[in-house]
């Protein structure tokens, strides 16, 4: 069974259903998604470093710098991504990086150098 939705009776597919598909991944230039998961019984946790708090700061400036948008940039947030341990955690696709962050300046370096120039900032990265 095919993982694509196709809203089409069978032997009438719009080729543009299926293009559309393969392009879901490339319909923003950067997808970065914060855990914000909050486990239970003390468990190490990303909501515990206040990644929700942190993902609106980052969800507002990546609007106020004109950076959002099909195209451009999208803040999401996750549930556990599963790497608590090293949290708080983001990640930024397509290119897979992973980030930890201690502050909003954290997140300003995040957002200019990786978002914006492209360059990845070793010193977060894990």
């Amino acid at each position: 069974m095919s993982a694509r939705y196709n809203p089409q009776p069978p032997g009438s597919a719009d080729p543009r259903a299926f293009k559309q598909a393969d392009d879901a991944m490339s319909f923003f230039q950067h997808h970065v998604f914060f855990c914000c998961n909050q486990r239970e019984g003390g468990k190490p946790c990303c909501n515990d470093h206040g990644a929700s708090e942190v993902r609106e700061y980052a969800k507002s400036r990546i609007k106020a710098l004109g950076l959002a948008g099909a195209g451009r940039v999208r803040i999401n947030m996750a549930g556990c991504l599963d790497r608590c341990e090293l949290g708080p955690v983001l990640v930024v696709y397509p290119e897979e990086t992973w980030y930890t962050y201690v502050d909003r300046e954290d997140i300003d370096e995040i957002i200019s150098e990786h978002l914006q120039q492209g360059r990845v900032v070793e010193r977060l990265k894990i």
